[in-house]
């Protein structure tokens, strides 16, 4: 029988869903399942979107430009003015979903070896996606117990050699939900200058900022405007995740004719996807208020709740909406296995993310588990209730 690839071989499961089969089986047991392991927004997508989709008069669903429509495009543009950044239509390519930017950045700024910087805990699809690429993903780490804070510029420049081509960040972060200060931006800017790299800035989840502190863009940083390569998606924004539409920014013209290269290769993005994520940015103020202050409660309900259980720590999150918490236990994902094999406590269990898949340093993040606050609250307090329970019955459990 032939061999799969050495990419095939490579390439990471996903944390957040290697552990579907054994929740599918807990379903069919009749056991309810708390779903804490993915980022899927439970909250309405806007009205707009789905108006638009009802209402589409069409008699041919046609290739749309491998750039995605100007009409789009242009709209974005005073999307993003609200964050003071400044663009033309000609700056953006929607792509499908904020994975295939990635990919796509990937492809067009790094050739195979090239290094990439990446503070760990990370999103975990960053690897494969850099696995596609040919490219290495080098982790910086950050800690629980230092709240996922960057270290000092000196860690930074401990990796950079003559392979070093990029730094990724995402901001606020997945898994963690850290939001990077100004100090920090501005020390990844002073990285970016002077070593010449790309900064790839994953900030889909900007509308979430639990904090006074001023939303801080790549785009906002002086100096290095064409080393920024901006992700973007409507996914988180708008519960879209199904539409799969993205988009890659960046004023480097170099830099968008090659990824133009790849975007007419797989010809377009999706066509409904554009017409329901144009429709979305004409929803009411009153939709992304309602939205967040939701997400803060959630924040408040599970953060508070995770805390009161005996030998647990969650740091406050102060962006996105995913914590990553420290268990007692010997071995999260063998906990998170057990709880969904062996566990449950009125005929319902906990579905989470061994954080372990977010790291890439051996051993690292190994009693720790990625949580998204994407359930009501009276799920959330169900769940918390769960995992005590959980916890408190666990063989591993680890008594400090």
């Amino acid at each position: 029988m032939p061999k799969i690839s050495t990419r095939g071989q490579e390439m990471p499961e996903s944390p957040i869903r290697k552990l579907a089969p054994l929740a599918q089986q807990a379903k069919e047991r009749g056991i309810h399942v708390y779903h804490l392991n993915i980022g899927q927004p439970d909250l309405p997508t806007p009205q707009a979107a789905l108006d638009a989709i009802r209402n589409i008069d069409r008699t041919v669903l046609e290739y749309s430009p491998s750039q995605g429509y100007l009409s789009y495009r242009k709209k974005l543009v005073k999307y993003y003015e609200k964050y003071h950044i400044s663009l033309s239509p000609d700056d953006i390519i929607i792509t499908s979903g904020g994975s295939e930017a990635v990919l796509f950045a990937f492809m067009s700024c790094l050739n195979p070896g090239d290094e990439i910087i990446v503070p760990e805990p990370a999103y975990a699809n960053y690897m494969a996606f850099a696995i596609s690429a040919g490219a290495v993903i080098r982790t910086i780490s950050t800690t629980i117990e230092e709240g996922f804070s960057l270290p000092k510029v000196e860690k930074f420049e401990e990796l950079i050699n003559e392979r070093t081509r990029a730094i990724l960040i995402c901001n606020p972060n997945n898994p963690t939900g850290y939001l990077y200060t100004h100090r920090e931006m501005n020390q990844i800017r002073d990285l970016v200058k002077k070593y010449d790299l790309y900064l790839f800035s994953d900030e889909v989840y900007r509308e979430f900022i639990y904090t006074g502190s001023p939303y801080i863009s790549a785009c906002h940083l002086e100096g290095i405007e064409n080393n920024v390569v901006l992700i973007d998606s409507v996914s988180k924004r708008y519960s879209e995740c199904g539409i799969r539409i993205g988009a890659l920014i960046t004023k480097n013209a170099e830099v968008r004719k090659a990824v133009m290269k790849f975007c007419q290769a797989r010809l377009s993005p999706p066509l409904i996807g554009q017409i329901a994520a144009e429709a979305s940015l004409d929803a009411p103020e009153e939709y992304s208020r309602e939205v967040y202050d939701e997400y803060v409660e959630r924040r408040k309900c599970l953060i508070d709740g995770l805390n009161r259980i005996p030998g647990v720590y969650s740091p406050i999150p102060m962006g996105a909406f995913y914590t990553v918490a420290k268990l007692p236990v010997d071995d999260a994902e063998k906990f998170c296995a057990w709880c969904l094999t062996e566990f449950n406590y009125e005929g319902a269990t906990v579905m989470m993310a061994p954080a372990s898949g977010f790291y890439t340093t051996p051993g690292s993040g190994k009693n720790e588990v990625r949580i998204a606050y994407v359930l009501k609250k009276e799920d959330l307090n169900q769940a918390i209730l769960v995992l005590r329970k959980a916890l408190e019955a666990y063989p591993g459990r680890v008594v400090e």
